[in-house]
């Protein structure tokens, strides 16, 4: 191997994180979180063994919400656990998600109700990315940049849509740009 060539690598663990959202039929939005371990090696845990490819945590998280953002219905399953008869316990507990608003304060409320021994670490980790997996799935039937008296929620929530200095804004979104002409 000369000094420019990368060293090689041998796949050990991968952690695979899916969102999907949903319209139900009766309007209430849903998103289902998944969260998913796997080693590609044996793997020697204090509950036994698990053989290469099989999961070691499989955690789903699946909320439903109403055009406010407010949780309607909340669920939670440990499907794959190191602790079996154990781990799952806790998803009841996830029930509390329900009043909950995704878009106020959400993740605060989260840790509140489930950090540490109040909760699941996985499950927990799984709910911080609901609110914006929320808002792609309601945005998906909105223009984004559609004239309204309010300013779109999305502008200043990251450095491309910086309404004091982002050239983005300056173009797609005249309204709102308070910086110096570009």
């Amino acid at each position: 191997m000369s000094q420019n060539d990368p060293p090689s690598k041998t796949p050990i663990h991968r952690r695979t994180i899916t969102l999907d959202g949903f319209l139900r039929s009766d309007g209430i939005w849903e998103i289902e979180a998944r969260l998913t371990d796997v080693k590609s090696v044996d793997y020697p845990i204090s509950s036994g063994l698990r053989p290469a490819g099989t999961p070691i945590h499989e955690m789903v998280a699946r909320v439903a919400f109403d055009a406010t953002f407010t949780i309607v219905e909340a669920h939670a399953e440990s499907r794959w656990v190191p602790f079996p008869g154990v781990c799952e316990a806790i998803t009841p507990d996830y029930e509390r998600l329900v009043g909950l608003n995704l878009m106020r304060h959400f993740r605060m409320a989260v840790n509140e109700r489930f950090r540490g021994v109040g909760g699941c670490t996985h499950l927990t980790e799984l709910l911080y990315l609901l609110p914006t997996a929320a808002l792609q799935t309601v945005a998906s039937f909105h223009k984004d940049n559609a004239e309204t008296e309010q300013k779109p929620f999305h502008l200043d929530q990251c450095h491309a849509l910086d309404t004091e200095r982002s050239p983005v804004v300056a173009q797609y979104y005249p309204k709102w740009y308070r910086g110096k002409a570009l």
